[in-house]
């Protein structure tokens, strides 16, 4: 196992032990530093407290293989009982102007939290999906190691 691997299982689990909150939900798919520009990431879950308004935030983990300074994402946001759906086109800076990366953590993996939707209030309790396509111009995207969504309640 490269170091690389080994920080990035370091700072997956680190992550996650840091998420113990029962009103916060994160979903992480690991990417192995590509993502092809076919291949949607789905993440499903559950909304039980809908009268509770959340927050909807996206996380990205790169390296330095990332070769540019943002990311561009399609977003299809649906709901599994009345197939309401959406779709959003996005775009989020990775680094800034001198190139170095606003995410933080250690060695070449940083992690980037993103919004999406703040102080959201669901329609309803049940069943959503939200599903991410890259939308940048390589058809194999490098430098992506994971991708994430991270749903919590939104505080007062």
């Amino acid at each position: 196992m490269t170091m690389h691997k080994i920080w990035s299982v370091f700072f997956v689990l680190l992550f996650l032990m840091s998420c113990n909150n029962s009103s916060e939900k994160v979903d992480m798919k690991n990417l192995n530093g590509k993502w092809d520009k076919k291949v949607e990431q789905k993440f499903n879950f559950k909304v039980n407290d809908a009268q509770n308004p959340k927050n909807i935030i996206f996380v990205v983990r790169n390296n330095n293989d990332y070769p540019y300074s943002n990311i561009r994402f399609i977003v299809n946001f649906s709901d599994a009982k009345t197939k309401l759906k959406s779709v959003d086109t996005l775009n989020y800076v990775l680094a800034k102007p001198n190139g170095e990366w606003i995410g933080k953590g250690f060695g070449d993996t940083k992690e980037t939290l993103f919004q999406y939707k703040l102080n959201y209030k669901f329609p309803q309790n049940g069943n959503y999906s939200i599903g991410i396509i890259q939308a940048m111009r390589a058809d194999q995207l490098k430098g992506i190691e994971d991708i994430g969504l991270k749903i919590e309640t939104a505080k007062p």
